[in-house]
């Protein structure tokens, strides 16, 4: 794995850490489209202590280093919750990942990805996926179209060489991931406020904002939607209590109750739509740092309460209604009581949805009937081992 020159190493020590988050700020430095992350997000992410994907799960971090130099990262990790999921919806036993990829040529890309490959085989595995960083709720997959813009909140943004990269280590596709943008200043097709006009009628339907003061509460309610509307999909893990912590944790500053839509069929809550100011627009020019005046710049940002875009990263409808008229006019519904609050409140002009599984029918017909266009692809990525 060494020579004199150059050498993949795993990362043990603090300064390791310190060079595998700082070589994304180096590499990406000359792209005007890639978002800095704040430092410590990342350090927090990548720490078995702060983030608890890790209760059911583990990583093993590497650095490509060449002549004193750190040229590349990459992460190998095993999902224990992914093994337990039916084959057929993506994972599986024998399943690893591998992820957190950055790399400064070809070269040490593909030492990198052998790398996490001999240690998947090591630990029992049997095809690798990739990328997903590192879970797949959070930044899975590799852009490879909608380069020539920037990306929103909780989404990855690569350099386009990476996918000729990966392709050329093996890697066919396993999946694609959509995003769609859309004008939310725009009112929605007449056929689409004729459905809405249709379920305010409708006595059977409340479409509620949720409320702040029970945080946990309507948390509760939404991943038990989430996680029985979602457990059919391709790629599809249960979030666990820890998980919903550190998100609550980290999403509760931009926590906006219009922009949050729990759907309510004769009392019972049947479908969400979570929607997030893009705090990529605070973020982007603090370089990664919230000292010495990250804090503050932050803070007027989410206090100001404005934000040009709007991400919606997560919407789901229980599995029995699935496929039904009704889903559809929820989705709508809140689809627009959202909007109308985001144009009037603050000031939004752009929406994006996503990501959305590329063969999920209903979501797709959904985005493109409000006439959203899709901006940008992520693929994911696999190989046997």
């Amino acid at each position: 794995m060494a020579s004199s020159s150059r050498t993949i190493r795993p990362v043990r020590t603090k300064s390791d850490t310190r060079d595998f988050v700082e070589l994304a700020f180096r590499l990406n430095r000359g792209d005007p489209h890639w978002v800095p992350p704040l430092r410590n997000e990342v350090a927090g992410a990548i720490n078995p202590k702060k983030n608890g994907w890790f209760s059911h799960a583990e990583a093993q971090l590497f650095l490509a280093e060449r002549e004193g130099r750190i040229v590349g990262r990459i992460s190998a990790h095993i999902d224990r919750l992914a093994l337990e999921m039916p084959p057929e919806q993506g994972f599986g036993p024998g399943t690893g990942f591998w992820g957190l990829f950055e790399a400064e040529d070809s070269q040490a890309a593909q030492r990198l990805i052998d790398t996490a490959e001999d240690w998947l085989r090591k630990n029992g595995m049997t095809r690798a996926i990739g990328p997903v960083s590192l879970s797949i709720w959070e930044e899975p997959g590799l852009l490879i179209k909608g380069h020539d813009h920037a990306p929103t909140v909780m989404m990855g943004h690569h350099k386009a060489e990476y996918q000729g990269w990966i392709e050329g280590a093996g890697y066919g596709p396993a999946k694609q991931l959509l995003t769609y943008e859309l004008d939310v200043t725009k009112p929605f097709p007449p056929l689409v406020q004729r459905i809405i006009a249709m379920g305010e009628k409708n006595d059977r339907i409340r479409i509620r904002k949720v409320d702040k003061s029970r945080f946990a509460e309507e948390a509760a309610t939404i991943l038990a939607i989430l996680n029985d509307a979602w457990a059919d999909n391709w790629g599809f893990v249960p979030l666990t209590p820890p998980e919903i912590d550190d998100v609550g944790k980290k999403l509760k500053p931009i926590v906006f109750e219009d922009l949050i839509r729990i759907a309510e069929l004769d009392g019972e809550p049947v479908a969400f739509m979570i929607t997030l100011p893009d705090l990529n627009e605070a973020i982007r020019p603090l370089n990664g740092n919230l000292l010495p005046f990250g804090w503050a710049k932050l803070l007027w940002w989410l206090h100001r309460g404005k934000a040009e875009t709007m991400r919606v990263p997560l919407m789901g409808v229980l599995k029995r209604l699935q496929g039904s008229r009704m889903a559809s006019q929820l989705a709508f519904m809140m689809i627009e009581y959202i909007r109308r609050a985001a144009v009037e409140r603050f000031d939004a002009r752009r929406g994006e949805i996503g990501w959305v599984l590329d063969d999920n029918q209903g979501m797709n017909a959904i985005a493109e009937t409000i006439e959203s266009k899709v901006n940008r692809v992520y693929q994911i990525y696999q190989k046997a081992l």
